[in-house]
């Protein structure tokens, strides 16, 4: 499995304390950014790691920025790409279980440190169930263009 990993100045120190959690575990990962604390716009990094996994650099993606929205929001922008905000274990079971979600978004400024690690491992550990939820899956695309 290899992971893109991007955040936001808002999600920096975050995505930096995944990044160190991800390495114990010795999970394959690119950070695509950003590499600073100054202002800088979370749109950028949100395409970067979508774009990963479209074109098939990544398999899964972790995005963070302050509250996790915008980067969700961006991310669910990019086609193939089921972006979930997740803000805890159970969040983060049911986003992969039915939702199939392929990119984690959390807040940096919203989830400790130890909350982040619990998260991305549930993430990380849980797969699809499909049957109905396939089916639900299939018609996000049909009815988005997506």
């Amino acid at each position: 499995m290899k992971l893109a990993i991007g955040a936001d100045h808002a999600g920096y120190y975050l995505k930096e304390q995944v990044k160190e959690f991800l390495k114990s575990k010795n999970i394959d990962f690119t950070d695509y950014g950003t590499f600073k604390i100054e202002s800088c716009d979370y749109p950028e990094y949100a395409y970067k790691v979508g774009q990963a996994i479209v074109n098939g650099e990544a398999d899964l993606g972790i995005l963070i920025c302050g509250t996790g929205i915008g980067m969700s929001i961006t991310a669910n922008k990019i086609k193939g790409i089921r972006a979930a905000l997740v803000y805890d274990e159970q969040t983060a079971k049911l986003s992969r279980q039915h939702n199939d979600a392929n990119v984690l978004c959390m807040g940096g400024r919203l989830t400790p440190e130890e909350e982040a690690k619990k998260i991305v491992d549930v993430w990380l550990n849980t797969s699809f169930e499909g049957g109905r939820h396939e089916k639900r899956i299939k018609l996000i695309s049909q009815l988005t263009g997506l």
